[in-house]
């Protein structure tokens, strides 16, 4: 009961919707107000969805109905055209054949015209005319669109029967002065679009022994055709579209730079064009061969290579000749291969790689150390367009301007397939060059944050992971293969170096940072350079290069800073005693000088919180002592005379300013206390710099053990004017 109201319910708003004057307004206005709240609205609302569905089905019912019944109509009306074609001609031929009969054989013809169109008439609207027509011309088209001109007339019905095919076709008059040109098969077909498979027009194909012609369909003139293409076989390639319903019965047309895909009214009729391309292309092919060895061909007299002529020759001399066609006789009649170019273009499409070179590997294999007869070059010819394409998808999916994520593992597939087809080289250039442009990535997109060290950490983290991960992935792939490509890794390892000290120096140095944040920064790069050596790969002498000029700057603008402070405070030296007020202050003071390497810093220290050295040669010990500790860690031999020169002059600075002191002061106590600091300098200081030297390069300094040793001369003279220097 329920059931029975809700179809009326339905019917009756049906027919309220689909009534001539409906306002989709005012039904709305008068439904809220009749409704008692928001659950009728949902009702009502869930009501006129389903009739909408029901209505959309409906009209995809009829849709459906109506297109199948254009397709049997269009097919009757095709059947139509072909048979009013078929008499057309059979019209013309027969005016051809009386305007060729003598006069006195006119009744003859006449009686077997008559026959013909008696014939005709008995066979159910064209069967016997299609006989009659085959008889006379060797060409009709069937009802099926497609026809193939049989070998039984001559070269001069064939040339007849072309012309009157293509005085029906608009704008390709100029065919028709070929010599020896003939209609060799014509059919209808439908164009799709290479790319999303859209049908794009009906054409009509017409096939020469020379040249295929394409031509669209006039629909305002019925059995007329425009002049679309014309393509000369020896540039044609036909390739076989594999089934892929709703797409099937399709193959396609590959003309440099453009490819054309078409469609055949059925398989039979596909089998046909393709059949007819192929064998229309090698009797041109072997045709032109002829004309050529002919040509090539030296003239003289002829030769006789019969045995009866050659009464000298021993019947029982060697063995029979063997024919050269016998001995380049290579069976390609296998279905994989006759299908391999296809497969070819099905697995490129796919992106399956693998696939398309393991039957490359499998064609090579079968036609090792066999002949190169000419249907073999000519398969080789289609195969290496295949590989031409192949090669270039593979080098497009390792060029930077693809994705670069993924890392190093995500080009080994095209890597490994470049290597298969024989493309080392060019697999191994275009490998480092992918791994260039994500290590270039990878550091551009770095952020430059606000602590220096934290962005050096980032940056060798990022760096030498990617150089680390590419090793490895180089030496997965390029096993095996020409040593040369490890060159290649070394020279694009030492460039990809660069681009790291690049960004190293532009953030370190270039923003003129503090020796001591250089040298953390230098020795956090030599750590991960050094985690290269576990898969044997030494680049610190690389870094080393290219980060000698950097660092050379660097300790020489610290030790002009130095310097610069040393003489300013010796400028304002008063030579006293240093008061550090507190007990906290002094013991600091002792952990500085301990860390600095001087242990014997309490002898120093007087009462209270005094200390019996002046607050230059304090400042000066520390500073240096500083100095010495950060270029250390900055230290590789191409750096040791940079180094020590620095010291030399640093440590000068000091040394002549107390010498001038003690040879210029005339208080007694004064002079006792500058000749206190420079014991302290020469016996103290000097020592601690020297050994720390030694420790941190692995050899002594002459010119440190030179300077130390020029303090006898005060401890022999005090009261000698000569100076040190």
């Amino acid at each position: 009961m329920a059931m029975a109201m809700s179809d009326s319910g339905a019917s009756r708003l049906r027919r309220q919707l689909e009534s001539g004057g409906f306002e989709a307004r005012l039904y709305v206005k008068q439904l809220s107000q009749q409704s008692d709240g928001d659950r009728d609205l949902q009702e009502h609302r869930q009501r006129i969805q389903a009739l909408a569905e029901e209505t959309a089905q409906n009209l995809k019912r009829n849709v459906y109905q109506n297109y199948r019944q254009f397709i049997e109509t269009a097919r009757e009306i095709s059947y139509l055209e072909s048979e009013m074609y078929q008499l057309s001609h059979l019209l013309t031929e027969q005016k051809s054949s009386l305007e060729s009969i003598p006069l006195t054989l006119l009744p003859a013809a006449a009686a077997a015209g008559a026959a013909a169109a008696s014939g005709g008439e008995e066979g159910g609207g064209g069967a016997g005319v299609r006989d009659h027509l085959r008889g006379q011309a060797g060409f009709f088209p069937s009802p099926g669109g497609a026809s193939r001109d049989s070998s039984g007339p001559g070269e001069e019905g064939k040339q007849r029967t072309l012309t009157t095919l293509l005085e029906k076709v608009e704008g390709c008059r100029h065919l028709l002065e070929t010599p020896g040109q003939y209609l060799v098969y014509n059919g209808d077909l439908v164009e799709y679009e290479a790319d999303h498979m859209a049908q794009l027009q009906r054409v009509h194909g017409f096939l020469m022994n020379d040249c295929l012609l394409v031509a669209t369909w006039l629909p305002q003139r019925r059995g007329m055709y425009r002049y679309n293409a014309l393509y000369p076989l020896d540039g044609l390639a036909v390739v076989n579209v594999k089934d892929n319903p709703p797409m099937k019965d399709m193959f396609k047309l590959l003309m440099f730079p453009e490819s054309r895909i078409f469609q055949a009214e059925n398989a039979k009729i596909k089998r046909e064009w393709l059949e007819v391309l192929e064998e229309t292309k090698r009797a041109l092919s072997e045709k032109r061969r002829r004309g050529q060895e002919e040509a090539a061909a030296p003239r003289g007299p002829p030769q006789v290579t019969s045995k009866a002529g050659n009464p000298f020759e021993d019947e029982d001399d060697g063995e029979p000749a063997v024919p050269e066609a016998e001995e380049e006789k290579v069976d390609l009649s296998v279905e994989w291969i006759q299908e391999l170019p296809e497969d070819l273009d099905v697995c490129i499409a796919q992106r399956d790689f693998e696939g398309a070179v393991d039957l490359l590997d499998k064609l090579n294999r079968y036609l090792e150390d066999k002949p190169s007869p000419p249907p073999v070059k000519e398969l080789r010819a289609r195969v290496d367009e295949r590989v031409r394409q192949l090669t270039e998808v593979l080098v497009f999916e390792l060029s930077p301007d693809r994705s670069l994520r993924g890392g190093p593992k995500a080009t080994r597939r095209a890597v490994s397939q470049l290597i298969r087809l024989g493309q080392c080289t060019k697999a191994c250039e275009l490998f480092l060059r992918n791994r260039a442009a994500a290590v270039h990535t990878a550091i551009r997109q770095l952020r430059i944050e606000g602590a220096t060290l934290l962005y050096i950490h980032k940056l060798c983290h990022v760096f030498f992971t990617s150089l680390l991960e590419t090793a490895r992935e180089f030496e997965t792939d390029f096993a095996g293969t020409d040593s040369g490509c490890y060159s290649a890794f070394v020279v694009w390892a030492r460039s990809a170096m660069g681009m790291f000290v690049d960004a190293f120096s532009k953030q370190v140095f270039d923003s003129k940072e503090s020796l001591s944040t250089a040298a953390e920064c230098v020795k956090v790069a030599k750590e991960h350079c050094q985690q290269l050596g576990d898969i044997g790969l030494d680049l610190t002498f690389i870094i080393h290069a290219l980060l000698v000029k950097d660092i050379q700057g660097a300790l020489h603008s610290y030790k002009e800073i130095i310097i610069e402070a040393t003489k300013h405070r010796n400028s304002e030296e008063m030579w006293r005693r240093m008061n550090l007020m507190t007990p906290e202050a002094l013991g600091k003071l002792k952990e500085e000088m301990k860390s600095c390497g001087v242990g014997n810093f309490e002898q120093y220290t007087g009462d209270d919180c005094w200390v019996n050295l002046s607050y230059t040669v304090v400042a000066f010990t520390k500073q240096t002592m500083g100095f010495l500790e950060e270029a250390l860690k900055l230290y590789f031999p191409e750096l040791h005379m940079v180094l020590l020169e620095s010291l030399v002059e640093i440590i000068l600075v000091a040394v002549q300013h107390v010498d001038y002191s003690l040879r210029c002061e005339q208080d007694p106590e004064k002079k006792a206390f500058i000749r206190q600091n420079a014991s302290f300098l020469y016996e103290t200081v000097l020592p601690v710099v020297e050994k720390r030297f030694e420790e941190g390069v692995g050899k002594p300094a002459k010119q440190l053990q030179d300077l130390r040793n020029a303090s006898r001369l005060m401890r022999v003279n005090p009261e000698s004017t000569t100076s040190v220097v």
